[in-house]
């Protein structure tokens, strides 16, 4: 077996060995709208972040195979907590949801506190193994997006580009936003190089998603 043939059989064995792990038990934890309300790092960690209306809710649901795991809703901005769904049973890691960010018409209060409950969990969490920035791929990284990818390169925590809602657009869009996210991460020293594109109506990228996160909070 070729050095290239050997690549895709691991790849391969990692996607299926996450597909049984998505399938298996999947709960709610709890949700933290403080920092004194964290569980305890018992396993490693995997969060999702996107922009308030990036699809992140119903990704999660598409992820875990579950309608109702993460909410869904059509006010933007709902999530203002970090919540933590527990993966296996027994315990294998665990998924934290993000409050969204970038939402206009949030109070500046909300904003500030919103800010202050992610840095505070991105710079101290010792067990997230690596945050999932969710952007959507009809518009590809605004300038809120870029604040999100500062903070976690100055927290020095691993992240991933996830684009959402790939069945939206154009194959040639696609790949353009792909091309473009690709060069504004390539000089961001906590930037994982590999961008997986998502459908969570159509499926798409969601077997490399659930190998990713299994492979991110496998590692060390």
């Amino acid at each position: 077996m070729t050095e290239q043939e050997s690549t895709k059989q691991e790849q391969a064995d990692l996607i299926e060995e996450a597909r049984k792990v998505f399938a298996g038990p999947i709960a709610f934890l709890k949700s933290a709208p403080d920092l004194k309300f964290l569980p305890d790092m018992a396993v490693n960690e995997v969060a999702f972040a996107g922009r308030s209306n990036v699809g992140k809710s119903s990704l999660l649901n598409a992820l875990t195979n579950r309608n109702g795991l993460a909410r869904t809703s059509n006010t933007p901005g709902r999530t203002q907590e970090l919540n933590f769904f527990d993966v296996g049973d027994p315990l294998r890691f665990r998924l934290v949801d993000m409050p969204g960010y970038g939402y206009a018409r949030a109070p500046k209060d909300m904003v500030r506190k919103w800010r202050f409950l992610v840095n505070d969990y991105l710079r101290g969490r010792a067990k997230l193994k690596r945050t999932l920035v969710l952007i959507d791929s009809r518009h590809g990284i605004k300038d809120v997006d870029t604040d999100i990818l500062d903070m976690l390169d100055a927290a020095a925590v691993s992240y991933r580009i996830v684009l959402t809602k790939a069945d939206k657009v154009k194959a040639s869009h696609l790949a353009e936003v792909n091309q473009a996210v690709a060069e504004a991460i390539r000089k961001r020293p906590a930037a994982h190089p590999d961008i997986i594109a998502t459908s969570s109506d159509k499926g798409m990228g969601l077997p490399e998603l659930r190998a990713a996160v299994l492979e991110s909070v496998t590692q060390g």
